[in-house]
């Protein structure tokens, strides 16, 4: 089997949600919400949205991921589950108990960073530290306009945002930068449970290989042919070891068509596949042989019942892939 690496490094700990969802001995599986199929268009139903995600924790599930999704962009194609992704954590967080509550990813230049930090850590306190903050420079260029950022600046607008976010972590910060200055005379509350915000950086966000590695507390990428995913995930832990840090998780999303025959080998649908789900199993072996910590499904193109391939997915899955 294509293997890249041992991960006999623990990562870091940061809060309950990152460290139950990314471990370095196995995979774990979650899914992008809302839980529908809604593949004529680019606006779901959001139908039992918290009872399918509430069905999901029960059933064990490691984690749902939300998305931020300012505009019903046309050539976008995808409304994403409509509601702002902050206010929707705090509903998740009092609507569940035990799954981590992700965010793949929050497109930063888009907001101010003193509100995602301040938004952010109320969410991580309200869910008892299940937040993952996937976090992201933004790939729709019609949404840049409406709010009067230059798409052009998105990666510098993506650092600094970082940068400031994570200072509003320590106490009484002292920062400045084009986003503002906040003096140590003043502070930001509330903090994060444990003092930190778990960042995930999503593809490339148009920072260097080296700069993700140094400062992200994971990497979110697309879905891709093996032997290619291993050689990136190779190369994203040898950036780590250059940079001297902790060893840091990779996760996938991955759209799914799940067949009514089981053996039905892999067909590409769009970032995903359409395969049965002893060919998911394989592929989520293969995933994980090559260093892959979570992969979250997104059953948007699932032409099966909802629940029943929730229920599939766990009866028949969910025990080989489990925190």
């Amino acid at each position: 089997m294509l293997k890249v690496t041992d991960r006999t490094e623990t990562f870091r700990v940061i809060n309950a949600g990152y460290n139950s969802v990314f471990k370095s001995e196995r995979l774990t599986l979650g899914f992008v919400v809302p839980l529908e199929t809604y593949a004529s268009g680019p606006v779901p139903t959001l139908a039992h949205h918290i009872e399918r995600v509430q069905m999901a924790e029960e059933l064990g599930f490691s984690a749902v991921w939300l998305r931020d999704v300012p505009f019903n962009v046309p050539s976008f194609g995808d409304a994403g589950q409509i509601f702002d992704p902050f206010v929707y954590l705090g509903v998740l967080a009092a609507q569940t108990a035990r799954i981590a509550l992700g965010v793949a990813s929050i497109i930063l230049p888009l907001r101010h960073p003193a509100h995602v930090a301040k938004a952010a850590a109320t969410a991580d306190l309200f869910s008892h530290g299940r937040l993952i903050l996937g976090i992201a420079s933004g790939d729709r260029p019609e949404e840049y306009p409406a709010l009067n950022v230059p798409f052009e600046k998105r990666g510098e607008l993506f650092r600094e945002s970082y940068q400031y976010i994570r200072s509003m972590s320590e106490d009484r910060p002292d920062f400045e930068n084009q986003f503002g200055h906040i003096s140590g005379a003043m502070d930001m509350l509330p903090k994060p449970i444990n003092g930190d915000l778990p960042l995930l950086v999503t593809g490339s966000s148009q920072q260097s290989s080296e700069w993700i590695a140094a400062n992200g507390d994971g990497w979110m990428t697309y879905p891709r042919p093996l032997v290619q995913q291993a050689h990136l995930i190779k190369a994203f832990r040898s950036q780590i070891d250059k940079c001297g840090v902790h060893d840091k998780p990779v996760m996938e999303p991955l759209y799914i068509d799940l067949a009514p025959d089981p053996d039905e080998l892999p067909v590409p649908i769009h970032l995903g596949l359409r395969l049965g789900i002893n060919s998911l199993r394989d592929y989520l072996i293969s995933r994980d042989g090559i260093g892959v910590n979570h992969v979250a499904l997104n059953l948007r193109f699932n032409n099966a019942d909802i629940e029943k391939t929730l229920q599939k997915l766990s009866d028949e899955l969910l025990p080989e892939f489990t925190n």
